[in-house]
């Protein structure tokens, strides 16, 4: 790469550095709404960092070379952790007096949509931090999926790329300029998050807690402004709302747009669709048999609390109403196996994703018919469409590593000298952009403030990479990429 492409992506990154510096006026607005001093930490946190990323802007300002796929994977990460830290700087400078590795896990978590924290307290936390949390993963969310639609795709390490393996995507396209669809996704985002904090404060939730949780529930966050989470509510309206929501924004958001601004039925026939909901559905409803018989819970309230639950961590949310670890550990279980899960592809949704797991599928079944008749021509389908080799082998690697990156994770964790529960359950949820993992340190009813600084960093990188795809990380390490 040439001076060029790096002085283009440090100029693109402070652009967006600069942005996220005003977005630091609405918790700062917040703060001084509710009588909270910390309303000075926003402000001069906004100045500094806004004019840092100004003079940056300025100094690095030139014409842009051409967007190649050496360019996108260097501005990706160049983008995630310019976010991070400019996340942490609140952090650390308001009345929470984070240290640095503690700001940044928090910044990481908002900004990545996992909704881990280490947080203690957050009934009486500041008003403009709980709500400068709920901020970044609103935004984050927007980021995630603006990579899933556009820059993945292109770079052939995630998103809905397979569907770029037929000219018939082109005829496909329910917008004829990006610009269009872009504008349209913002406000189909826009207006779900409207809606759902509508539906929170008629259904009980404060004003601030509906605005707070509806950023947090489209984003498939996690965050709360309370410790119980939606436990807080003990409403089960709420809880269903909630499942609704996460469910929603668990599905692939270009299929949404074009529902919602087109009235196209045709477009939730998405084969990821029906796999994610299909084992949705198994997953809630073997929960609240389990719960009922063993715990002699009423069946409906069993039902209602499993179907948030696992819409919770299959949309890789993360909020909780109970501390499902108590339940048994059949659901103990369960639950571990739907944090690998996640949603659909172009959401905001982590973990491996049901598009990858269908063609998994279709490729081992391709691959034994092949041992049967070998001189078969055998072709691996997305629905109708045909998924190429190289697709196929992106998945398959994509898997492998978040495998062997989350035993690796595991291991760090637990050289650390943090028990086997917590190291393999905290990597995972970390990888998936989960939240919550199992046992009582990171469960639900846990929290992640008693871990150490190192493994607190480490579970910052393993968040990036889940976020990233993995792929989209590691190919910036190798030497390969650094050539000219």
């Amino acid at each position: 790469m040439n001076a060029a492409t790096y002085r283009s992506a440090i100029n693109i990154s402070a652009i967006c550095g600069l942005y996220l510096s005003m977005a630091m006026l609405i918790p700062a607005l917040v703060d001084l709404y509710y009588g909270h001093p910390d309303w000075r930490v926003f402000v001069i946190s906004a100045f500094v960092v806004g004019g840092f990323s100004l003079a940056t802007a300025a100094a690095t300002r030139a014409g842009p070379p051409p967007f190649n796929k050496k360019m996108g994977f260097l501005l990706v990460n160049l983008l995630w952790i310019v976010f991070s830290l400019v996340g942490a700087v609140p952090f650390m400078l308001s009345s929470m007096k984070m240290d640095f590795a503690k700001a940044m896990f928090e910044s990481v978590s908002a900004i990545t949509t996992t909704g881990s924290t280490v947080i203690v307290g957050l009934d009486h936390a500041p008003p403009g931090i709980l709500m400068w949390r709920s901020l970044l993963h609103w935004l984050g969310g927007i980021g995630i999926v603006a990579l899933g639609l556009f820059v993945m795709p292109y770079l052939r390490v995630g998103g809905m790329s397979f569907f770029k393996m037929e000219s018939s995507d082109t005829g496909d396209k329910p917008f004829a300029r990006i610009a269009s669809f872009t504008r349209a996704f913002l406000l189909v985002y826009v207006l779900i998050t409207v809606i759902c904090a509508i539906a929170y404060d008629l259904l009980g939730m404060s004003r601030f807690d509906a605005i707070n949780h509806a950023m947090s529930t489209v984003a498939t966050g996690g965050f709360s402004t309370h410790d119980a989470s939606f436990g807080y509510f003990k409403s089960i309206p709420i809880l269903w709302a909630g499942t609704f929501f996460m469910t929603l924004c668990s599905l692939p958001f270009s299929i949404l747009i074009v529902f919602i601004v087109r009235g196209r039925l045709d477009a939730l026939r998405d084969p990821q669709i029906a796999v994610f909901l299909g084992y949705l559905t198994a997953f809630s409803v073997a929960t609240a048999v389990y719960h009922r018989l063993v715990n002699g819970v009423d069946f409906d309230d069993a039902l209602a609390h499993s179907f948030f639950t696992m819409a919770s961590i299959m949309s890789t949310t993360g909020v909780a109403s109970e501390d499902y670890t108590l339940w048994g550990p059949f659901v103990v279980v369960l639950a571990f196996f739907a944090t690998f899960l996640g949603g659909c592809s172009g959401s905001t949704a982590g973990g491996i994703k049901a598009y990858r797991f269908i063609i998994i599928f279709n490729s081992i079944r391709a691959g034994l018919h092949k041992l049967i008749y070998p001189n078969a021509i055998q072709t691996v389908r997305y629905g109708g469409l045909t998924v190429d080799a190289d697709t196929q082998r992106t998945v398959f690697m994509f898997v492998c590593t978040y495998l062997l990156l989350w035993v690796l994770g595991s291991l760090a964790l637990g050289a650390l000298g943090i028990d086997v529960m917590t190291s393999i359950s905290a990597s995972i949820t970390a990888l998936s952009n989960t939240g919550p993992g199992v046992g009582p340190i990171v469960g639900p009813a846990g929290n992640f403030s008693t871990l150490s600084d190192p493994a607190l960093y480490i579970l910052s990188v393993l968040m990036l990479l889940g976020r990233l795809e993995v792929l989209t990380v590691l190919v910036v390490l190798t030497p390969l990429f650094w050539r000219s």
